[in-house]
């Protein structure tokens, strides 16, 4: 097998890692012109100040020895199999960051024989780039739980950014989908990790030729919808991770239906993007606004709405707290508000230190005055007073009607629910409703039930 089929083979499963966005482009290089795209293998990362960097996002092989029940890569699977040798990858990473296809690397693997052996591999593949090449890019390198400590510490040295998948929501749904994982194995390199990132810039705030141990920090993943886990218990294992291993990111992962399983969802279940995108907003409000787990889904209500986001359902449950003071409130109760951000939160309280807002000042601001009139005052007077269905209409989300346009063929064009539309919806367009009267049908239900609650 020469180096152009192991990148194929190995790039294509690499795919269903989230942690970054594929391209998703097929251009080749033509005479005359510079560069190409390729859509296997090339993905993007953002860095601190913005900046949107590409990486190689591949699998260092592909030949699992574990036997996870969703995982396209596991040993039964009758699925083409590869693997790099350290240098291939070391070289392959080279050749593509000289033609500027690349900014660095995002790396994982298949347990290949046993975690210590793995990540032995991995290891000295980072060695070359990093001793040999020299190459002071971007790294982001999985660490495979089970592994030996002293094989952790090593890669952190050689790795940007870490990361272990925890892959299942509870330690039950791995026992029975995954079990040659434990638990005390994905949790004990990432305990690991924050030990030694936290060691690390301690040792770096004193003297500046300090090694850096795995400076921009760890991640991890995990599959959403595989098991019968709620939101609620998704998301106080979030908060958990964040708190107690100091992660910079939890991402989620609507599980794709690739195999057939008794014990998973059937092949025609559609993956639960628009759950995928609430789990992603909610753990945005965790990060950025101040709010904790138990505030936004409780046992009573242990998912969340597929109408609105988090942070207006919770507006929604709390009329006691609104409206908000925007000249005198502080900057955590203005992060209440819907349509009120970080960023524009912060403006608000600088700017008042000059005049008194009203909704001009709030409209330049960037304030997203489409929901946040109606829960606000400007000096004590209230900007809007919308009816219960005008408030509820302003709150519910539009992805959740999604319509797009499907061309069938060259004058032949189709209306379908796009891909993260509520699940009603697609229900009524596979039943014959054409889509945007399903979308419409949805929408008015959502907003009678909607209005009742408030």
């Amino acid at each position: 097998m020469d180096l152009e089929e192991k990148l194929e083979i190995l790039a294509d499963s690499a795919k269903y890692d989230v942690a970054c966005t594929s391209s998703g482009v097929n251009r080749v290089g033509q005479p005359g012109s510079l560069g190409s795209c390729a859509a296997a293998g090339i993905c993007h990362a953002f860095t601190p100040d913005g900046r949107c960097v590409s990486l190689l996002k591949v699998l260092y092989s592909n030949a699992c020895a574990y036997d996870c029940s969703y995982c396209v890569n596991r040993r039964t699977n009758d699925h083409p199999r590869a693997t790099f040798t350290p240098r291939e990858l070391a070289e392959l990473t080279i050749g593509f960051y000289r033609r500027n296809y690349i900014e660095g690397l995002f790396l994982s693997s298949a347990v290949l024989g046993t975690p210590d052996r793995t990540m032995e591999l991995m290891i000295e593949a980072l060695r070359i780039l990093r001793e040999e090449y020299h190459f002071r890019g971007y790294i982001h390198a999985k660490t495979i739980p089970g592994a030996d400590p002293l094989l952790v510490e090593r890669i952190g040295l050689l790795a940007d950014r870490l990361s272990v998948n925890i892959e299942l929501p509870s330690e039950a749904s791995l026992t029975q989908l995954a079990p040659d994982k434990k638990k005390a194995a994905i949790l004990r390199p990432m305990g690991q990790i924050a030990v030694k990132s936290a060691q690390s810039r301690r040792e770096l705030a004193v003297y500046r030729s300090a090694p850096a141990f795995a400076p921009a920090g760890q991640s991890t993943q995990m599959i959403i919808g595989a098991t019968p886990e709620t939101d609620r218990h998704i998301l106080n294992l979030t908060e958990g991770l964040y708190k107690k291993y100091s992660l910079k990111r939890v991402f989620f992962s609507a599980y794709l239906p690739i195999v057939a399983d008794a014990r998973l969802p059937a092949l025609s279940t559609r993956p639960p993007l628009l759950r995928e995108h609430r789990l992603y907003q909610a753990d945005w409000l965790l990060r950025y606004y101040h709010f904790s787990a138990g505030e936004l889904l409780s046992e009573e209500e242990p998912n969340f709405d597929p109408y609105l986001d988090p942070k207006c359902n919770w507006a929604i449950r709390h009329p006691a707290f609104f409206p908000v003071e925007v000249n005198t409130a502080s900057r955590e109760e203005l992060l209440r508000v819907p349509g009120i951000g970080p960023k524009s939160a912060l403006r608000i309280v600088q700017a008042r230190r000059m005049q008194t807002l009203s909704m001009a000042e709030l409209k330049r601001i960037g304030v997203v005055l489409k929901r946040a009139q109606y829960f606000i005052t400007c000096s004590g007077h209230t900007p809007a007073h919308g009816t219960r269905a005008e408030i509820a209409g302003a709150l519910l989300d539009p992805k959740a009607f999604g319509v797009g346009v499907q061309q069938m063929s060259l004058d032949d064009f189709a209306t379908k629910p796009l891909p993260a539309a509520a699940p009603a919806v697609h229900e009524l367009a596979e039943h014959g409703v054409a889509a945007s009267k399903a979308a419409r049908l949805v929408r008015e239900e959502a907003l009678t039930c909607l209005t009742r609650r408030m």
